[in-house]
């Protein structure tokens, strides 16, 4: 008789959230980037988690260090942290990544536009798109 096969569990993410974030709901989204497609500056009103399920995407918290994620490779966008990059890094592929954003009470956005650094501030722009 044959041993079953053991469950490999990877960790892929660890991160603290912070502790006065209540989470009522978990919105998930596959999210297609064309080639070079930008997501533009960027902050969500709710911690995000995911992966990068194919491509490339190039990835900046602003203030930190730019990195390029790969298929497989998980993020972590914290709460209202301003997302300097999150790109398709490839010219010729496209990249999809899937997003769990943790949503607190009453709140129905995913993602708030921001101004391109060094551009003045434009009130009201905000989308449910990425």
């Amino acid at each position: 008789m044959t041993e079953p096969a053991q469950i490999v569990r990877d960790r892929l993410l660890a991160v603290a959230l912070d502790g006065g974030h209540a989470v009522e709901r978990v919105e998930v989204a596959r999210i297609a980037l064309a080639p070079r497609q930008p997501t533009g500056r960027h902050h969500h009103p709710c911690p995000v988690v995911g992966y990068v399920a194919a491509g490339a995407i190039r990835f900046q918290v602003e203030g930190q260090a730019e990195r390029v994620l790969g298929a497989g490779d998980a993020f972590h966008e914290p709460l209202n942290a301003r997302i300097a990059h999150f790109d398709n890094a490839s010219d010729t592929e496209r990249a999809i990544f899937i997003a769990f954003y943790l949503l607190p009470p009453g709140e129905d956005r995913l993602i708030v536009a921001e101004p391109a650094a060094g551009d003045p501030p434009t009130a009201g722009r905000s989308s449910g798109d990425a």
